[in-house]
């Protein structure tokens, strides 16, 4: 049995991006279906900053004081711990915004706020359970996608296909879009570590690598940042993790000790980025059409204003027609230069990120500056909070 479903703009991918323009278009009186893989948004190892700018976007939305009563922690100040000398790398508390705070909530929290929300408009359809393989073609032009869900095959034809989906896009693949990029010096693992009563964890340590510490309640995720290519998951890795990850805090070394080669979770760290991010009828955003580094987690925030950049320009398009490839690359152009920017600024600072130094070694020359020169703080406040280009709905 097939399911066939006529929208304006099809979705792929219920991350971040996707929900937010989803809920951006549906606001402009169009239709709307999203098609998530997974079942429900309940999965670990997802980035938890929600941006100084996008809370602005949420009070735009007249949504942030339900998103604030949502379970969350604020973070004025980005501090870092390096080898027991504290500094703080961020400054948000001058920024021109509603909240001057970096918030943590999880992201399944934050993707059900916009899904309810989405939920709400008539011409909202969310597909749960289906992956999408393919796209329909009339003569060169995408004209909708097609898929299995849990009732069956599904095809979806739409005005505009928005490909969400992230870094291993199926439908990018299909679409002929590849991108490009240096190689990434670092890597990540993720793992979640036992919280005992009372202790508390600095957000950043680092000396020997980098060690960032989730509190979530009654457990911590880690992301330890690592070399890239030099984790197998053998118990030699796992060994050479633990001694690392002691050098850079000894007090986690207890805790660590029972991390064993199935509680590591290995994010492949790409930064690259299409060279065009559409096709005739299909706009790549986010992840698939950028690839980030985890560092200051601004992949979501630049994902979630391309989502709503995308849908400023294009939405008064959609309501008469298909858009054409030159409404496509205004969205492009709109917001590649902040891509590049930030991802320039994330390869310079891969080499301090994983540097191993011996214990009483100076600090790496960026940190320097910013522990001698504390107004720089707020610069770097700035572009981790904002962005290169904040976007606003209106």
């Amino acid at each position: 049995m097939t399911t066939h479903i006529d929208t304006d703009c099809v979705i792929v991918g219920g991350g971040p991006a996707g929900l937010m323009m989803a809920l951006l278009l549906l606001r402009q009186g169009l239709e709307v279906t999203v098609a998530e893989k997974h079942a429900d948004f309940l999965r670990d190892f997802r980035g938890d900053t929600i941006h100084p700018s996008t809370q602005d976007l949420l009070a735009e939305l007249g949504l942030l004081d339900e998103f604030l009563a949502r379970p969350h922690d604020d973070m004025p100040r980005v501090r870092l711990s390096w080898q027991g000398t504290e500094l703080t790398l961020a400054d948000f508390t001058r920024l021109p915004t509603r909240r001057k705070v970096m918030t943590f909530m999880p992201q399944w929290d934050f993707l059900d706020l916009l899904a309810d929300t989405a939920a709400q408009h008539p011409g909202f359809r969310l597909l749960r359970s289906t992956r999408i393989d393919g796209l329909i073609r009339e003569s060169t032009r995408i004209t909708g996608v097609t898929g299995s869900g849990p009732d069956g095959d599904v095809t979806i034809r739409a005005r505009l296909v928005v490909d969400a989906s992230g870094r291993d896009s199926d439908i990018r693949a299909a679409a002929g879009l590849t991108p490009t990029g240096s190689a990434a010096a670092m890597d990540v693992l993720w793992f979640r570590l036992t919280r005992r009563d009372g202790e508390v964890y600095p957000f950043i340590q680092a000396g020997d690598g980098m060690i960032i510490t989730i509190d979530r309640g009654d457990f911590f995720q880690i992301a330890h940042v690592i070399p890239a290519g030099t984790w197998t998951g053998s118990d030699a890795d796992v060994v050479k993790m633990r001694e690392r990850i002691a050098r850079i805090s000894p007090r986690m070394a207890d805790a660590v000790a029972t991390v064993t080669a199935d509680d590591v979770h290995l994010l492949r760290v790409r930064l690259e980025r299409l060279c065009r991010w559409y096709a005739e009828g299909m706009l790549c955003i986010g992840d698939s059409a950028h690839a980030m580094s985890p560092a200051g987690g601004v992949g979501i925030n630049l994902a979630i204003q391309d989502a709503v950049a995308a849908a400023r320009i294009l939405g008064p398009v959609l309501r008469a027609r298909p858009p054409r490839a030159k409404d496509l690359r205004r969205v492009q152009r709109r917001r590649t230069w902040p891509v590049r920017l930030t991802q320039f600024v994330q390869r310079r600072l891969q080499g301090p990120l994983i540097a191993s130094r011996a214990p009483g070694a100076s600090l790496p020359f960026p940190l320097r500056m910013l522990r001698d020169h504390p107004r720089l703080t707020y610069l770097t406040g700035r572009f981790v909070g904002l962005g290169a280009r904040p976007e606003s709905i209106d």
